[in-house]
């Protein structure tokens, strides 16, 4: 670590100002949300985003959709790149989306910040979702269910200009722990690609 960057984490030297504090959305966020979702209007991006993925394993760059694959040991995941066609209250609607879909099968909100950095020449605004698994073992067994492991979802915000979702599980290899379930699968629940708009 460079010596200014020790000294700013040591003292508090340096341009930065940090505060972090519960994600809140508004009544009326949180009407104009449920309407999006009974509206379907997600699946303008979830199953583009999707496919996306699938490119980008392929070295495929047909997609009107950028998304870079986390791949590491113990670290799946997907980014997710904003597109201005999407819009940036959609964008938003998306990441509230993932982390009720991750809730849909059965994880457990475990927190829920948004944390404010005024850097020198930008302002960063990271808003983060974490969820867990159910305490439970798997049946039959002695081993604690991971599932597809702890769910990390993060907004990041540049200049109050949408930049990215990121979506990773985060897997243990301890013994105890069951074998996790695979990235693709948690993804395509997710996401849905298969999923049909509403009729009405």
């Amino acid at each position: 670590m460079p010596f200014n960057d020790f000294l700013t984490r040591l003292f508090g030297f340096g341009n930065t100002a940090h505060s972090c504090s519960t994600i809140r959305r508004s009544g009326k966020q949180l009407s104009a949300y449920k309407q999006w979702v009974a509206a379907k209007v997600y699946l303008n991006w979830t199953g583009p985003f999707f496919k996306a993925y699938h490119y980008k394993k392929c070295n495929i760059s047909s997609s009107p959709f950028r998304v870079q694959i986390i791949n590491e040991s113990n670290l799946q995941g997907a980014i997710l790149f904003y597109d201005p066609v999407i819009g940036a209250q959609n964008f938003t609607f998306l990441f509230d989306l993932l982390n009720e879909r991750v809730q849909q099968l059965g994880y457990k909100l475990h927190s829920a910040d948004t944390r404010q950095i005024c850097h020198k020449r930008y302002q960063e605004q990271i808003e983060r979702y974490v969820l867990t698994p159910p305490a439970a073992n798997v049946p039959g067994t002695d081993l604690c269910n991971q599932l597809y492991g702890n769910i990390h979802i993060d907004s990041v915000v540049i200049n109050k200009l949408p930049g990215y979702i990121r979506f990773v599980a985060n897997t243990y290899t301890d013994p105890y722990f069951s074998k996790p379930l695979p990235f693709m699968e948690l993804l395509k629940s997710v996401l849905q690609p298969n999923e049909e708009k509403s009729l009405h």
